[in-house]
């Protein structure tokens, strides 16, 4: 049995009214996109915004938060210690909308102090679709103000998930577009279905991507390749995203379209078992690593070390290892 957990407001700030919902993972085609589908998804799906201005869209927003479009779930059992970020924003393919924005970034806000929770799972439960990208009906309502406010609250929400203490996964099942594939990039890892579509399409829309994945997407697969994916806006299936180092593991969809979060979890499971004090101290010493020159790094890797040195987890594994046993690693 799993626990679902409703996900806790920042603090100082009013909690959500939660509505129960159903978050039972449903069956998933494979999707095949075309120019006009790829439109759809980007738009969001849903009734059409027209006549409204973006201020009256914004409170029917606020007053629909209740219903929840990003939930948590904490897996028990074996797999406690693994927590699955939900995305369920079924009427418009998890656009990126306010609503959608607000609750991820209140979510990921918790996570980062939650000590229990040692890896992160982000999935979709939308058939076919990981994350469509840009709301635009809710920003074909924006000025030019309000447009560059939200894409930098997107860049900041970006920049929260990679800052995440502990591991994430991004599960892609199906479409991630636009700022869809820039919330995978901000992932530590990605496993993908071959059947999945990937792309950052800004360009094809007017735009440059905004959320990271200008600076990400060049320092994952190469600043050459990043710039002719960028530059034609081209989408990539899972099979290719994986053989360019776009994604860390590429698996055939099955019958319940659920192929990319499975692997997932298996390689959660993978990490789960470390020291978690460790497991995190390392991702430190990575991200901040790779920013600044060799020198500077070692002293990261050096600081990031001295903090594991004095945990009893480090005694743990040094007794396991002695005693010919598996180690039980507590994170203290």
């Amino acid at each position: 049995m799993t626990t679902l957990i409703r996900r806790l407001a920042r603090p100082g700030s009013s909690p959500w009214r939660w509505l129960g919902v159903n978050l039972q993972d449903t069956h998933r085609q494979t999707l095949h996109l075309t120019p006009r589908d790829e439109a759809r998804l980007l738009a969001g799906g849903g009734r059409s915004l027209a006549g409204c201005s973006y201020s009256q869209s914004r409170k029917q927003h606020t007053e629909a938060a209740a219903a929840v479009e990003v939930d948590l779930k904490r897996l028990d059992g074996e797999d406690d210690g693994i927590a699955e970020v939900l995305m369920c924003r079924h009427t418009a393919r998890n656009a990126l909308g306010h609503v959608f924005v607000s609750q991820m970034n209140d979510l990921v806000s918790a996570l980062s102090n939650d000590s229990a929770v040692r890896v992160v799972i982000f999935r979709s439960l939308v058939p076919g679709v990981f994350c469509a990208g840009a709301d635009l009906k809710e920003r074909a309502l924006m000025n030019n103000s309000e447009s560059d406010l939200f894409v930098h609250s997107l860049r900041s929400l970006m920049t929260q998930i990679a800052s995440l203490p502990m591991p994430t996964i991004a599960a892609v099942d199906g479409a991630a577009l636009g700022g869809g594939l820039e919330l995978a990039l901000a992932c530590d890892l990605r496993s993908a279905a071959y059947s999945a579509q990937m792309g950052l399409i800004e360009t094809t829309r007017g735009l440059l991507p905004g959320a990271g994945g200008s600076q990400r997407l060049p320092r994952m697969v190469g600043m050459t390749l990043a710039k002719e994916l960028i530059f034609t806006g081209r989408r990539v299936g899972g099979q290719a995203a994986l053989e360019m180092g776009l994604v860390n593991r590429g698996v055939e969809q099955n019958q319940t379209g659920d192929a990319a979060y499975r692997e997932a979890l298996s390689l959660a499971r993978e990490i789960l078992p470390q020291a978690p004090i460790a497991v995190r101290m390392a991702k430190e010493a990575m991200n901040k690593g790779v920013e600044v020159d060799i020198s500077s790094a070692m002293a990261i890797e050096r600081m990031c070390y001295a903090r594991v040195i004095p945990t009893r987890d480090r005694q743990e594994g040094m007794a396991a290892f002695i005693e010919k046993r598996p180690p039980r690693y507590t994170g203290e």
